[in-house]
């Protein structure tokens, strides 16, 4: 018996020291490749002695009635999250490194079983109470137990998390080989326990909100506007992290019903600054004198990041959508070449992946690297998966014959007949489906697209409703056809088991908004999360990538690698722009700039 006390006493011991090995740190990334020392002043992408003050005004489409961003219920206001800091900063010019913010040391146990946290001693909320370990465990605890599901899914390898000290806090994970995750706790916002603590965090109000960040909310009309202040005596205004960033004095932004009006009160000045997603109106309405004078700046500027998926996604929890061949077929009939020729000035690219725009978008041939991962799963993936992928194209002259052959047979061998001009299943029930939009110049991109669906026998409508409506709608489920674009990090994870998983399919509010729900989906985004090298992440997403390509979930859209911006001439940006992002919160007034030359 003595000596088996002794060899669990020994084993114990081994588990800590194997835990607890890694030493102290200032940052952290996901492969020991950081790029700024520990003694950097400022990131690259800033000009750290850029002057503060002035104001920018930017708009939002919609409205807005909470100021909750962390709960389902409620729309929240836009750029919320700017009163919130995080425990580390991500830098803008890598694929995944944190700095610190509130947290001035992090320690990584050696098997990637455990995070330590040290927190800064100076940080605080915007009320002076400093920051905790007791508000980071109340923090997670809460986004776990009342926050939106994705927060569920995102965080689910955490076992626990332990107070180590006041200012000390570990995060222990299930399992061990999760190389992500400690940087995914990185990303964490800090909420203040004892603002929370009395009050109902995951009811839908307008309750402001105490934060930690560089703004506060200085004042709001409920759907209309919200205007941030800039925190004078902000705590991390001279971190690194932070140095040439929150230039301005106030932020406001003003709530717009219709895209098209917002675009005129821009043209008269009522805001300062526009993100173009049209490209006709890129093409055909920046013009005029505000553009001639160059009162209004244009710049075209190059996006670097990962574009991920835009397209319209099917609801696979409706009967209708089970069948993969059905989703195909309907894929077929969405004239990519002809709208991008007619209706968008031949301004895009046809999107061929998951993760677009990336060296993670796998090619048409499967590579040696992505059959190896596959090989396993063969017989449960469709042959498909391992021959070379066969995009979709035509003609761009409107004439979609041969997609409408192949759609026709596809939908045969699903069990439809066309009969009576119309699709129908046997037992005479014709195919049809909606399409839910929030936006009023989408439909002259769905038009198009159901008459040729209309030319086989399958009934389409559009639904318009306001984006309040449609985020209740698609977080319920409550839609055939939605148009999404869903981003991806260039360093995915964690957060890939919430767009895809089994687990997270029917949950309210989840990110899997399709319901996808595969065995091998869920195997290999488990693969990716354990990667333990940047070359086996990019090969186990490429794979990934094909299985999800081949299940048919989605009709590819479009994207442009470039961010089209057009701003009044008031403000300056650093002549660096950083790789994975704008980098909005890296420009400043010119009006603060002429002051601070007097």
């Amino acid at each position: 018996m003595k000596s088996a006390r002794f060899s669990l006493f020994c084993f114990i011991l081994f588990i800590s020291a194997r835990t607890y090995a890694a030493s102290w740190t200032s940052a952290m990334s996901m492969y020991n490749d950081l790029k700024y020392p520990t003694d950097f002043i400022s990131f690259d992408y800033v000009n750290p002695n850029a002057p503060k003050g002035g104001s920018f005004k930017e708009a939002s489409i919609g409205s807005f009635d909470s100021l909750n961003p962390f709960i389902v219920k409620g729309n929240a206001a836009a750029g919320i999250t700017r009163i919130y800091d995080t425990l580390m900063q991500q830098s803008a010019d890598e694929p995944f490194s944190m700095y610190p913010l509130i947290a001035k040391k992090v320690k990584i146990a050696d098997d990637f079983s455990a995070v330590s946290f040290q927190i800064n001693p100076h940080a605080t909320f915007q009320d002076g109470v400093q920051i905790t370990a007791e508000d980071v465990k109340f923090s997670f605890e809460l986004l776990i137990s009342e926050g939106a599901p994705h927060y569920r899914s995102y965080y689910a390898g955490v076992e626990n998390v332990t107070i180590d000290s006041t200012l000390q806090v570990t995060f222990h994970f299930k399992e061990v080989g999760n190389r992500e995750l400690p940087l995914i706790i990185g990303q964490f916002p800090v909420l203040p326990k004892h603002f929370w603590i009395d009050k109902s965090f995951s009811k839908s109000s307008l309750i402001i909100p105490l934060g930690s960040g560089a703004y506060k909310i200085k004042a709001f009309k409920a759907g209309k506007q919200i205007t941030f202040q800039r925190v004078e005596d902000y705590w991390a205004k001279d971190l690194p992290v932070n140095k040439g960033r929150h230039n301005f004095d106030e932020i406001i932004v003003d709530y717009y019903r219709d895209d098209a009006v917002a675009f005129e009160a821009f043209k008269s000045g009522e805001f300062d600054y526009r993100l173009e997603s049209s490209a006709k109106r890129w093409a055909t309405g920046y013009v005029g004198e505000p553009f001639k004078k160059r009162s209004i700046v244009t710049e075209k500027i190059a996006d670097k990041s990962p574009q991920g998926m835009q397209g319209f996604w099917m609801n696979l929890r409706k009967d209708k959508f089970k069948d993969p061949k059905v989703r195909e077929a309907i894929s077929l009939l969405f004239d990519f070449e002809w709208a991008n020729k007619t209706l968008f000035y031949g301004a895009y690219t046809r999107i061929n992946s998951f993760y677009s725009g990336s060296e993670l978008s796998t090619e048409i041939n499967i590579s040696d690297a992505e059959r190896d991962i596959l090989l396993p799963y063969k017989d449960q993936l469709p042959s498909s998966v391992f021959t070379p992928i066969k995009p979709i194209e035509t003609a761009g002259d409107g004439n979609v014959r041969l997609q409408m052959r192949r759609a026709v047979a596809l939908l045969s061998e699903a069990g439809y007949e066309l009969k009576n001009s119309k699709m129908q299943n046997k037992n005479g029930q014709q195919l049809s489906f909606e399409f839910l939009l929030y936006s009023k110049d989408f439909e002259r991109i769905v038009q198009p697209f159901k008459r040729n669906l209309q030319r086989i026998g399958i009934e389409t409508s559009i639904r318009l409703v306001d984006i309040s409506q449609y985020i209740n709608r698609l977080n319920n489920f409550e839609f055939d056809m939605v148009s999404l674009r869903k981003g991806q990090s260039i360093s995915p994870g964690n957060e890939q088991a919430s767009y895809w998983g089994c687990d997270t399919a029917n949950d309210v509010g989840t990110s899997n908004w399709v319901g996808v729900c595969s065995p091998v989906v869920d195997a290999l985004t488990e693969n990716l999360i354990k990667a333990e090298t940047r070359e086996e992440l990019v090969n186990t997403t490429k794979a990934l990538d094909r299985v999800l390509l081949s299940l048919h979930i989605v009709i590819p859209q479009w994207y442009l690698p470039a961010y089209r911006i057009a701003y009044w001439d008031k403000f300056s940006h650093p002549n660096i722009a950083p790789y994975y992002s704008l980098g909005l919160d890296t420009w400043w007034s010119k009006s603060a700039e002429q002051e601070g030359t007097q």
